[in-house]
């Protein structure tokens, strides 16, 4: 079953944020339609706002679809908004994982790396993580022991509130790990800030992972035990999982390598006593919560309760044109497809053998010359992937009738990351592991994608840091991981590594390495001094 959380009253608290382009004192405003007195009142209405700081990463606003964002400032509701897309078109467009179709404003920059500051998706994005931290800030201040007792609230209830806490700061770290990614430094706020009191101050990256880091360790003690929370919300697994992740990429983030942490924090996760979901194709159809074993966190997404255009309702429908009866909607999108950099990944392209290659037909054949996309607004030329389903595996009806909004989850962390990143710090010289132990958890994954192991076997020898980039492609793919592994091979903007498309030619082309960050909106700058932008734009 969904989670009961993501269920209960997702819409009943309003709280909106506006990321204004002309804003004069702060960079976002937060308008609040219900005071904390009255939203804070009841157990009840700490519960809607909890729901909604976990809705923060499926839903695009209180009413669904559209009609209520929670943020505005001439932003698309579905496609600039919502935090699922932003981030795909963040951390796929720009790789050889995916291409785009349409022209909307400037969505095909991201795949030829020629964003600006003045990039609409970008503000989006940029906003969209702070909107959810004054979220969070605000139910931490609320959620004090002296508050609590104030408003008679004792007992179980009070206890469930407090339990809640740990959560919230693990959310917090989260959105800010988005934009210590994607933007190397921040907007900051925490629940010490009080809202309009001052410019917000801008975070480092060294800041916003020193920070994270402390955070996460902080509250590792005061979350759930692993597999102890119900499904949907994050336990220590979630927090060990975002620190293994951390530390992976430490070097590109501080400047300083902490692979051995990778090794400790993976490790506690995969003896965690996760496992791997049988049939990997099922990892992403309607009824994956009963994937719940080999996720760590996993955005809650249901066809009637969280409608809109920006979370799995993008993937089922944005890949898929004539053939959308094989994605379990009522209609294609014809936007989204791979370039054959992705499909070549795979020895066999058919899927008969690797299950983990998820493309049309249409994508394969006798010629490479069928993976070719000679036209990037052609929507069918190139291989096509169909890697999420809104089709349950046990054959039963999805949520929305009319095939329109998913029930697919979406998994922030799960156990085969966390097999990869042991692998990968082990060959970068973490210590801690060792090389045996990684081959076997890269076996496991690979037993999984062939139903058998004889098939897809590696030895020792074969686990090579190409290797295991590749087999992340293989097993990741389309789940917002790529652009910051290539950053981490260094292979995202140098000619090192080309594929169809990159910087706008057909054959490939290297970029200028600023394209590694992406910029601060320039909106954002004008409405807070403090922010500065990055070096080149």
């Amino acid at each position: 079953m969904k989670n009961r959380l993501i269920k209960y009253s997702l819409y009943t608290f309003i709280v909106t944020v506006v990321a204004t382009s002309c804003a004069k004192k702060l960079d976002l405003f937060p308008q609040n339609d219900l005071t904390p007195e009255k939203t804070y009142s009841t157990a009840a209405g700490y519960k809607s706002v909890l729901a909604k700081i976990y809705g923060t990463l499926a839903s695009s606003g209180n009413t669904g679809a559209a009609g209520a964002p929670d943020i505005s400032g001439n932003l698309d509701e579905g496609s600039q908004i919502a935090f699922i897309r932003m981030f795909f078109n963040c951390q796929e467009l720009p790789t050889d994982e995916a291409v785009v179709a349409w022209n909307d404003q400037t969505i095909k920059d991201f795949h030829n790396m020629r964003w600006n500051s003045a990039d609409p998706f970008l503000k989006g994005i940029y906003a969209r993580p702070i909107y959810n931290v004054t979220l969070i800030n605000e139910y931490l201040r609320e959620s004090t022991d002296a508050k609590l007792s104030e408003r008679g609230i004792t007992g179980t209830e009070a206890a469930d509130i407090k339990k809640s806490v740990a959560e919230v700061r693990f959310l917090r770290a989260f959105n800010y790990w988005v934009m210590m990614d994607l933007f190397g430094k921040s907007t900051f706020i925490t629940d010490a800030d009080q809202i309009g009191a001052a410019l917000p101050k801008e975070a480092s990256r060294t800041e916003l992972f020193n920070y994270i880091e402390s955070e996460l360790k902080a509250i590792e003690g005061d979350l759930a035990p692993v597999k102890t929370i119900e499904y949907g919300r994050v336990d220590q697994g979630a927090a060990w999982a975002l620190l293994a992740r951390m530390y992976l990429n430490a070097q590109v983030y501080i400047g300083a390598p902490k692979y051995t942490e990778a090794i400790t924090y993976a490790s506690k996760v995969i003896n965690g006593g996760y496992t791997l979901y049988p049939g990997y194709p099922r990892v992403f159809m309607a009824d994956n919560d009963k994937a719940k074993d080999e996720f760590m966190f996993a955005v809650n997404c249901d066809g009637l309760r969280t409608t809109g255009y920006g979370n799995t309702t993008f993937f089922v429908h944005c890949a898929s044109g004539d053939d959308h009866n094989d994605y379990g909607v009522g209609g294609g999108w014809y936007g989204y497809r791979a370039t054959s950099a992705l499909v070549t990944l795979f020895d066999d392209r058919t899927g008969a053998t690797d299950k983990r290659a998820l493309f049309t037909t249409s994508a394969f054949g006798t010629s490479d010359a069928q993976l070719k996309i000679t036209d990037i607004a052609d929507f069918n030329s190139g291989p096509h992937v169909v890697k999420y389903k809104n089709i349950r595996a046990d054959g039963g009806t999805v949520s929305d009738p009319a095939q329109t909004f998913s029930d697919v989850d979406f998994p922030i962390f799960r156990l085969s990351e966390m097999y990869l990143i042991y692998a990968e710090a082990v060959l970068r010289g973490g210590t801690g592991g060792n090389t045996a132990t990684a081959v076997g958890y890269i076996n496991k994954i690979r037993e999984r994608a062939y139903g058998t192991l004889s098939q897809g076997q590696i030895n020792a020898s074969d686990l090579t840091l190409q290797f295991v980039l590749d087999e992340r492609g293989r097993e990741l793919y389309w789940e917002g991981h790529r652009r910051t592994d290539l950053i981490r091979y260094g292979l995202l903007t140098t000619g090192t590594y080309l594929w169809p498309w990159k910087g706008g030619v057909a054959s490939g082309t290297a970029v200028n390495d600023k394209y590694n960050l992406f910029p601060i909106p320039a909106s954002n700058i004008v409405a807070n001094p403090n922010l500065t932008q990055n070096t080149d734009y």
